[in-house]
C-alpha cells in the first residue's frame, strides 16, 4: 500500500521542521549575516574560523531557498523508508562532517585561487547533505516510466512516408526524424525530482555549485564504502530515533534464547551421555545374560540327551543367539563365547 506524508519518516519530518523554523527564526532575530561564509574578510581577515562549522548547521538564508530545499527532503523521505528510521540519521551523522568542512576549505584553499579571487562566497545551508541524499535517491530509487518531449508534433505525410521509407529499408524511420529536424528529448518519471535541487545549486555560483557536487561525490563516496573510519557501517544508537526499547527487548528475548538454548544444549548432552551410559550397561547386563542362558542350555541339553552331538548345541547356540538382543549379539560375536 503506498503511504503518504512523512508515515514511518521521522527523521525526515525532523529536517522538514528544523529547515522551516530555523530560517523563520533567523529573520525573525535578524541574524542571515552570520549564516554564510565569505572567504575575504571572514576568515583570511577576521578570523572567524567558527564560520566553517557552522554554515550548513542552520539555514538558508532567504525564502525560496528554503521552500525548495524543504520540498526536496520531503521528496527524499522515500529514502528513509528504504532504509529505515537509524540508518538514515546514521547516514546524516556519518557523512556531515565531510559535508561542512569540505566546501568552505576548497573554496578558500583551490577554487578561489584558480578564479584569481573571484570565487569568495559560500552560501549558508544544508545544500551538500540535501545533494548526497539526491545521490542516494539517484543510485537506489529505479524510474517507473519514460517519456519523451518534441519539438514539433509529427505530421501526418511524415509518418506516412517513414511507414513506406521502412518497408523498403530497415532504417527508414530514423533517417525521416531526422530530415524533418524534430528534437526529442528522453525523460523519466524522476527527471521532476531533479528541478528543486538544480535550482539550490544554481543559485548562488560558483559557491552553490560547489556545495552540490561536493555533498552530490559524498554521497556516492558513502554508498561504495570509500570513506575512512568505518562511516558506511557506523550505526547511530537505536534510542536516537526511538528504537531503545524495541532493540533491548530484541537483545534481551536473543540473550534469553541463547541462554536457554544453551542450556537445553547442556541438558540434551547431559541426557545424551546418561542414556548412552544406560544402553552401555543394558548391553553388558544382556551379553551376560545371554551367555549364562547359552551356557546352561547346553548344560541342559547335554544332560538330557546324554551326549547329544554337537549340531543340537549349534542349534541350540544359534536359537539362542537368534532370540536374543542387539546387545547379546555384540557380546557374543566380541566376547569369545562358543558353543
Amino acid at each position: 500500500m503506498l503511504t503518504s506524508g512523512f508515515t514511518n519518516t521521522p527523521v525526515t519530518k525532523l529536517l522538514v521542521a528544523y529547515t522551516v523554523i530555523t530560517a523563520f527564526v533567523a529573520s525573525v532575530v535578524d541574524v542571515q549575516y552570520l549564516l554564510y561564509v565569505k572567504i575575504v574578510p571572514h576568515l583570511w581577515e577576521y578570523g572567524q574560523w567558527w564560520r566553517i562549522l557552522t554554515w550548513q548547521q542552520f539555514c538558508f538564508a532567504n525564502s525560496t531557498e528554503v521552500l525548495f530545499a524543504a520540498m526536496t527532503f520531503y521528496q527524499l523521505r522515500v529514502i528513509e523508508r528504504m532504509w529505515g528510521s537509524r540508518k538514515f540519521a546514521s547516514f546524516i551523522v556519518s557523512t556531515l562532517p565531510y559535508t561542512t568542512l569540505l566546501p568552505p576549505l576548497l573554496l578558500a584553499l583551490i577554487v578561489r585561487p584558480l578564479t584569481f579571487n573571484h570565487a569568495n562566497y559560500l552560501p549558508a545551508g544544508p545544500t551538500p547533505l540535501l545533494f548526497a541524499l539526491l545521490a542516494q535517491f539517484h543510485a537506489a530509487v529505479p524510474h517507473t516510466y519514460k517519456y519523451r518531449l518534441a519539438s514539433s508534433a509529427p505530421r501526418a505525410n511524415t509518418t506516412t512516408n517513414n511507414n513506406s521509407s521502412s518497408s523498403s529499408s530497415g532504417s527508414g524511420g530514423g533517417s525521416g526524424n531526422a530530415g524533418t529536424g524534430t528534437t526529442t528529448l528522453l525523460l523519466t518519471s524522476k527527471t521532476l525530482s531533479y528541478l528543486l535541487p538544480a535550482q539550490l545549486a544554481l543559485s548562488a555560483l560558483p559557491g552553490s555549485l560547489l556545495s552540490a557536487a561536493i555533498g552530490w561525490a559524498v554521497g556516492y563516496a558513502w554508498r561504495n564504502d570509500m570513506l575512512p573510519l568505518g562511516s558506511s557501517t557506523w550505526r547511530v544508537p537505536g534510542w536516537v530515533v526511538g528504537e531503545a526499547s524495541a532493540p533491548n527487548t530484541t537483545t534481551t528475548s536473543s540473550s534469553s534464547r541463547g541462554g536457554a538454548a544453551t542450556g537445553v544444549g547442556d541438558a540434551g548432552a547431559g541426557a545424551g551421555r546418561q542414556e548412552f551410559d544406560t544402553l552401555r550397561r543394558r548391553m553388558e547386563r544382556e551379553a551376560a545374560a545371554g551367555t549364562g542362558t547359552g551356557t546352561s542350555s547346553a548344560v541342559a541339553d547335554a544332560g538330557a540327551g546324554g551326549g547329544a552331538g554337537a549340531g543340537g548345541r549349534g542349534g541350540v547356540d544359534a536359537e539362542a543367539r537368534r532370540r536374543g538382543t542387539l546387545g547379546g549379539l555384540l557380546a557374543g560375536q566380541f566376547g569369545g563365547v562358543r558353543g
